[in-house]
């Protein structure tokens, strides 16, 4: 199985500290998807920007129809949600 270093809490600084904070607020919890971009807190701190803009931002869209289209999309690619 492939291993990705990351970086924890603990030892966050800067940037990637802010982001795991704004993680946590968001979720109660650092998922492994946030956590596995930590080697590069720009790249995260874009990625989570673009996922509330998709989720939460104007759209035709009602909330429930986008995680309804999330979770489908998960179980399509044999993904946990």
């Amino acid at each position: 199985m492939p291993y990705i270093d990351i970086i924890p809490l603990k030892r966050a600084t800067g940037l990637l500290k802010k982001q795991y904070e704004a993680a946590l607020a968001r979720a109660g919890r650092i998922w492994g998807i946030v956590s596995i971009m930590s080697l590069n807190p720009r790249a995260m701190k874009v990625s989570m920007d673009f996922y509330k803009t998709l989720m939460y931002g104007p759209s035709p869209l009602s909330r429930g129809q986008r995680e309804m289209l999330a979770v489908v999309v998960s179980a399509t690619n044999h993904c946990a949600y």
